[in-house]
């Protein structure tokens, strides 16, 4: 039972980068490789409005969510939308966010220094839970309830809102959305924001969780978020879910009865086989559209 709860803690933390992740590269087909710097700098600043000038986690993290949709809006503004035009603009939009993210964190480092740093011990309440003989923090609970409840709010307004029916026009086929009345740039720009917005909050309830925050910290969970949209199907936030819960429990029963050193082996593994018996993912039903 221990185990158990370890791996849906761990997989709800993928899903928190993954939900984000997959709002632009699922729906909008767009790879946002500067989604991590994003990840790594909000915990940065997060750390820093709680340690420096005192504030709540619980003000912090409102505060969060607007500045990485800020990043979102610039990730977009100048990584995506002056390529748009270009016959080759996702390979192209792909290359300039990685430059962009790149320059994030250049600057992140510049400003906070190389170290490592971390939360004030009295950042987030320390009290631990028990469940059926398992042991669990409140933070690793307060996860769990923020990865589910976002997943279905998200779902709920990709299928219901305005913008949400704005999404999937544009993610179908962007020249008859704006025939048929649909600002592209305006939805394409608030799914960037929303995603990046997510992708911090993210980023501070994992730095929270470890406690600890490194420039590259976004860097190792990149290929995991990416590992959980594919694995939970392109463009499906309950499948982002579930993609995070899979193989947060792989790595963690990988850890146990394995070893950590096959820890990715088992991971990255359990990918090789969604793709190979499944391409679509587990909720994946959308198929690839021509250009």
């Amino acid at each position: 039972m221990q185990q158990l709860l370890n791996g849906i803690f761990l997989g709800s933390i993928y899903a928190l980068f993954a939900i984000g992740f997959t709002l632009v590269f699922g729906v909008l087909d767009r790879l946002n490789l500067a989604h991590s710097a994003v990840f790594s700098a909000s915990a940065f600043v997060g750390i820093e409005l709680v340690a420096r000038f005192g504030l709540s986690i619980w003000v912090t993290l409102p505060i969060i969510f607007v500045f990485g949709g800020l990043l979102g809006l610039v990730i977009e503004r100048v990584a995506f939308r002056p390529l748009k035009g270009r016959h080759d603009a996702h390979f192209a939009g792909l290359i300039s966010s990685i430059a962009l993210g790149a320059m994030f964190l250049a600057l992140l480092q510049a400003g906070f220094g190389p170290d490592t740093r971390r939360f004030p011990p009295d950042a987030f309440p320390q009290q631990r839970l028990e469940f059926a003989g398992a042991v669990f923090s409140v933070l690793q609970l307060v996860i769990v309830v923020v990865a589910f409840a976002l997943m279905v709010g998200l779902t709920l307004m990709v299928s219901r809102s305005r913008l949400g029916r704005g999404m999937r026009a544009v993610a179908e086929n962007p020249h008859a959305a704006a025939v048929l009345g649909v600002d592209v740039d305006r939805v394409t720009a608030l799914t960037f924001a929303l995603s990046t917005a997510l992708g911090g909050v993210a980023g501070v309830l994992f730095a929270l969780n470890v406690n600890s925050a490194q420039i590259s910290m976004g860097s190792s969970i990149e290929l995991k978020g990416l590992a959980v949209i594919i694995v939970g199907g392109l463009g499906s936030l309950p499948g982002a879910m579930l993609g995070g819960l899979l193989v947060g429990l792989a790595e963690v029963f990988a850890v146990t009865y394995v070893g950590s050193s096959w820890r990715d082996v088992i991971a990255f593994g359990l990918l090789f086989s969604i793709l190979l018996l499944r391409p679509q993912g587990i909720f994946g039903a959308r198929q690839v559209r021509e250009i």
